[in-house]
């Protein structure tokens, strides 16, 4: 019996375990996409963390604006007590208890200590400042829509960050990849040398030259196993997380066609999408609202408020009460000060739009820097995977004339060499071309999470 409960405890647990693994995110043969790796960075980088509360504070000083629209009210509940001769003069009337004896001129002068508790309610209300509260609530409300603006920006960041690191990784794993070939290539040589220097074939030399090949190439390989561990690392800091090593694989890494607009027209995108252009231009508008504010403020400003109060000897006792209200103009004379303001706000403006002007300048600069790179990239593409062609029938013709005793070693290597070197050359163009396809659409402002379909 209690050997069938121990079989029966390990199939639970088997079981159990199966379940788990079947239920984790992502079975171990799915790769990380594109898409899901800027969907986790959205969620987890700290830069989109803090623009969202950039967002929010905003959000908070809109809303705090709002209320200075509304009455204020209090309530006020006092206890003192004291024996100076005003206070108790004035506290006896208030209680209403003020009697001919409290005119004696010794109690006047030194009377004895009174107590007193005051009820009291408030209010106060700003009922016309000359529209000083709406220019503010308008100067928010633009400085809200700008701070979505820069959180935009700052996501699309995100993403153009995520798809640099992503191609990193998938341009170190094709170099392992290749490294690796590399390596099979190299011991395949070594061992066909070998052999033919057994048969008499090939002298000792090119049994040397071919271990020596292979020694490079188990170096490459080397380097490349630690240029894709350094490429998940800046891939995890892009995510603002760590990567489980059973995600850690991409689609191989292939060539891509894209096909960008006409220059004048990616231009014409980029001042139209860009999220940092249109929080310059609400920067525009909030400066404009700041400088109406400041106008509004030399134009009177009309007060109301009122107040009840209740007074008594003891907390539960009865006593007397009283009220006021009235209403308050307020009007600057001299307001020195407000002229300044009023300076400060226009200059503000001024250079909001001269910093407009600039911005779109350099958007010029950097959408048509982007568009002109990516169609150098598209070509190189070309180029490189026609010369990497040529250098492999180059590499078979070499092999064959080396087998037939035709050529030497020193030629296979130098074939062997040129065929790696046009390789990498072909992988970097590819790389390259994806990655100036992305630094184009994020010149644009059109690089998000969803539109990410032509880099996948």
């Amino acid at each position: 019996m209690r050997i069938i409960g121990i079989h029966f405890l390990g199939l639970l647990i088997t079981v159990g375990l199966r379940q788990a693994v079947q239920a984790q995110p992502g079975a171990a043969t799915e790769s990380l996409s594109l898409q899901q790796a800027v969907v986790l960075a959205l969620q987890q980088a700290p830069e989109h963390r803090a623009a969202a509360l950039d967002v929010q504070a905003a959000q908070a000083s809109e809303r705090l604006l709002k209320t200075s629209l509304l009455p204020k009210f209090s309530f006020t509940e006092a206890a003192t007590r004291s024996n100076d001769p005003v206070y108790v003069f004035g506290t006896r009337l208030r209680q209403q208890q003020f009697s001919q004896a409290d005119f004696a001129l010794n109690q006047l002068n030194r009377p004895t200590p009174v107590g007193n508790f005051a009820t009291r309610f408030s209010s106060d209300w700003t009922a016309f400042d000359s529209g000083k509260t709406e220019f503010a609530m308008h100067r928010a409300a633009e400085e809200t829509k700008s701070a979505q603006s820069s959180a935009l920006r700052t996501d699309q960041e995100i993403v153009h960050y995520v798809v640099a690191s992503y191609e990193h990784v998938r341009m170190a794993a094709k170099q392992l990849e290749v490294a690796r070939h590399e390596v099979d290539t190299a011991q395949a040589l070594l061992d066909s040398s070998t052999s033919r220097v057994a048969a008499g074939l090939a002298v000792d030399s090119d049994q040397l030259s071919a271990a020596a090949n292979l020694s490079a190439r188990q170096q490459e390989l080397i380097s490349a196993e630690g240029d894709l561990a350094v490429a998940w690392a800046e891939l995890e800091r892009a995510e603002g997380t760590s990567i489980p090593e059973w995600q850690r694989r991409t689609p191989a890494l292939a060539p891509m066609r894209f096909e960008p607009p006409a220059l004048d027209d990616a231009i014409a995108t980029a001042l139209r999408m860009r999220p940092d252009h249109r929080g310059l231009e609400q920067q525009v508008a909030m400066d404009h609202a700041s400088v109406l504010e400041a106008k509004s403020s030399f134009a009177p400003m009309l007060r109301t408020f009122s107040d009840w109060e209740e007074d008594r000897g003891s907390f539960a006792g009865s006593g007397g009460n009283n009220w006021t209200a009235g209403a308050e103009l307020s009007i600057d004379i001299f307001p020195t000060a407000k002229r300044q303001q009023l300076a400060l706000a226009r200059i503000g403006e001024e250079r909001a739009r001269v910093t407009v002007r600039s911005a779109e300048a350099q958007i010029r600069l950097e959408v048509t820097r982007a568009w002109y790179t990516q169609q150098a990239a598209a070509r190189m593409v070309d180029v490189a995977q026609a010369s990497l062609a040529q250098t492999e029938e180059s590499l078979r013709i070499l092999r064959n004339r080396y087998n037939a005793g035709l050529a030497t070693m020193t030629d296979l290597l130098r074939g062997e060499d040129a065929e790696r070197q046009t390789a990498a050359n072909y992988w970097t163009a590819v790389s390259q071309n994806m990655m100036a396809w992305s630094d184009l659409k994020f010149a644009m402002g059109t690089l998000n999470a969803d539109n990410l379909g032509d880099l996948q």
